[in-house]
């Protein structure tokens, strides 16, 4: 007995040590923090972005729109509080047996449905500009918890929370949001209205009433059954407020853009990637962010996009509108509706991009002396490969003109016989030489299938490498930001435009001309091509390239003025069928009319370098036009390399 209370008194002193010693890590941890500057909370979300007129576009929760919490309706100060964190003035910043609770059900659902977070721990996560998951991260947003805690009262804290949260549709803080969806201060939400905003921070994207107005009611009768529950409102009151008819006035709002935040979003991801940029806003008062957006060339484009695609079709698309120039992306949309889908297919999504590559494979034929008129045959062709194997590829639909064709008549059809015959006539490293100098860094295999788009490349890398054909061999990065500044004006990060000359400007002159030929009626022979439904629809002239694989559908067309990139296709890879190739063609076309409406042609097709001819000949074959020949067009050419009539085709050359 004597030996038990000796193990004993000594297991009650190590546990008082141990008490101690926490008792005196919180305490230094409490002074450290409440003798260090604070943290500037009314900063959370204060983030303001501007389009390419310097006009802003979205605002955050600004220290100007702040709204003090005696001026906060009570029914949505009480419905945040009990349907987000009911024991909010009883912690420090966590709710152990919260947290211990969501543990243990997590664990037997094996789901992370439940959560433990509180109010101030939003609050915290709020201060961060990404919303990255590690270990890092979290130790950071407890810190800041703390910190948070220690320096404020519950009310400024909430205070802060209501004025930073988001409601949705580019609506931070509770003074927005009123005004947003029922048009009034916040010092006027009735309960049924206080206790449908109450529900929208949870998910955004789900619960705002103008996305589902069913799992809006759904998720506001949770929100009055926590009321009623903590005794704050009778089942009565509750009942009335659910059954109340509200109107939301952000429905009639007609400049709402909802795929602006396919926009939002690639700015936020692209400003992650910038090391000048601190992770958090405590202590730099936000950010203002200067954009390459152009609000009416965003707004046309989810127009077209809404109009295309019939309303139950599972079919996605990704669209990059870029400046050629400069590479600064006016537009972009990563899906049909963000509601739905806020996953970004324009940014972080990498697809086959089918016979879209096939003009880095030309430039590269041009540079090793190729020419607009340079023959092969196009027929039906098995190559022979190494260790015995072969490769048989097919065209389109297995249409072969069985006779020599050009260059440009191979690019009219999109003809794959011909774009093998080249690639392997030059070697399979020619193309992705070419590919990596404009910019394409993924992955791209030597094999013969390259140039007819097996491999995967992400929407902007595509765009960004076809705007050194754009611009006559400027390779330029695409980009949505400008400049950035903090709260006090200071310049964070200035986006410089270096243009490197990685391109023969007259070669991509004389490839620019041949990327009319899919939409030009001269080309109507054995075969149509490729996107002859154009000829009549296009006002001004544009280089264009369609790409085609069994589950995606491209379409990337140009200008000086203007580079627009469309993909079509399905998400889980379900092969198209034929109706839906029509779909990226048509956003295509419909957005680069659009943006050049009342522009002239001249305006934005290219000037002739002086070294650069221009030859009348035979479109099909290359050959130099006859008296005879039904279509004759003028095919461009460096000064020395014209067609006489005598050049081989290149399939009838003895071990080429």
């Amino acid at each position: 007995m004597g030996d038990f209370m000796k193990i004993l008194k000594k297991i009650i002193r190590i546990f008082l040590v141990f008490l101690l010693l926490i008792g005196l890590f919180c305490g230094g941890v409490y002074l450290f923090i409440r003798f260090s500057p604070k943290i500037m909370i009314n900063s959370a979300n204060n983030i303001t972005l501007y389009d390419k007129s310097d006009q802003a576009f979205f605002t955050g929760s600004e220290k100007g729109e702040w709204t003090s919490l005696d001026e906060i309706s009570p029914h949505l100060i009480q419905a945040t509080i009990y349907t987000e964190d009911k024991k909010f003035y009883k912690h420090f910043g966590f709710d152990i047996p919260r947290i211990v609770k969501a543990l243990c059900s997590n664990i037997l659902t094996q789901s992370h449905s439940q959560g433990a977070s509180t109010i101030t721990q939003q609050y915290a996560k709020n201060l961060f500009l990404d919303f990255d998951k590690t270990w890092k991260r979290k130790f950071l947003e407890a810190w800041y918890t703390l910190r948070i805690e220690v320096n404020y009262s519950k009310d400024e804290i909430l205070e802060g929370y209501l004025n930073t949260i988001n409601y949705g549709h580019g609506n931070y803080g509770i003074e927005n949001a009123s005004h947003f969806y029922f048009n009034k201060d916040s010092s006027d939400l009735s309960l049924a209205e206080a206790s449908i905003l109450a529900g929208i921070p949870k998910s955004p994207s789900n619960y705002s009433p103008l996305v589902s107005l069913d799992a809006a009611k759904e998720r506001q009768l949770l929100v009055l059954n926590s009321l009623v529950r903590n005794k704050i409102i009778t089942e009565e009151e509750k009942e009335k407020a659910y059954q109340e008819e509200l109107h939301f006035v952000g429905e009639e709002k007609e400049d709402l853009l909802t795929s602006i935040h396919y926009y939002q979003d690639a700015i936020m991801k692209e400003l992650e990637n910038i090391p000048t940029i601190p992770s958090d806003y405590s202590d730099i008062g936000g950010l203002k962010i200067y954009t390459n957006f152009q609000y009416d060339v965003q707004k046309n484009l989810e127009k077209t996009v809404q109009e295309t695609f019939p309303d139950d079709s599972k079919l996605q698309t990704a669209v990059v509108v870029m400046d050629p120039s400069n590479g600064g992306i006016m537009a972009l949309i990563g899906g049909r509706d963000y509601q739905e889908s806020s996953y970004n297919r324009a940014t972080d999504s990498k697809r086959q991009v089918g016979s879209t590559m096939k003009p880095y494979l030309y430039y590269s034929a041009l540079e090793n002396g190729f020419t607009s008129s340079t023959a092969f045959v196009s027929e039906r062709t098995t190559f022979p490969l190494s260790e015995g194997k072969t490769y048989s590829p097919r065209n389109y639909n297995d249409v072969y003109g069985d006779k020599a064709i050009s260059m440009a008549t191979a690019i009219a059809y999109s003809d794959n016989i011909y774009a093998v015959k080249t690639h392997l006539f030059l070697g399979t490293e020619s193309l992705i030489q070419v590919a990596r100098r404009v910019g394409i860094e993924e992955k791209l295999d030597e094999v013969p299938s390259l140039p007819l788009g097996t491999s995967e490349i992400n929407i902007m890398h595509m765009a960004s490498g076809y705007a050194a054909f754009a611009n006559t061999g400027y390779k330029v990065d695409a980009h949505l930001i400008n400049k950035v500044e903090d709260g006090s004006g200071n310049v964070l990060y200035e986006h410089t435009s270096e243009k490197e000359l990685v391109l023969n400007p007259s070669l991509v002159y004389i490839l620019n001309n041949m990327l009319t030929a899919p939409y030009d009626p001269l080309y109507v022979d054995y075969n149509y091509p490729t996107a002859i439904s154009l000829s009549g629809k296009l006002t001004h002239t544009y280089a264009l390239k369609s790409g085609t694989t069994s589950g995606d559908n491209w379409n990337i067309g140009f200008n000086q003025k203007v580079l627009c990139a469309v993909w079509v296709g399905y998400d889980d890879n379900t092969e198209l069928v034929k109706s839906d190739y029509k779909y990226a063609q048509n956003i295509w076309y419909k957005t680069v009319e659009a943006y050049e409406e009342g522009m002239s042609n001249e305006d934005v097709w290219y000037e002739k370098p002086n070294n650069v001819v221009g030859v009348l000949v035979e479109p099909i074959s290359g050959k130099p036009a006859n008296d005879g020949d039904e279509h004759v067009k003028l095919m461009y050419f460096l000064k020395g390399t014209e067609p006489n009539g005598d050049e081989p085709v290149f399939d009838e050359i003895e071990n080429p």
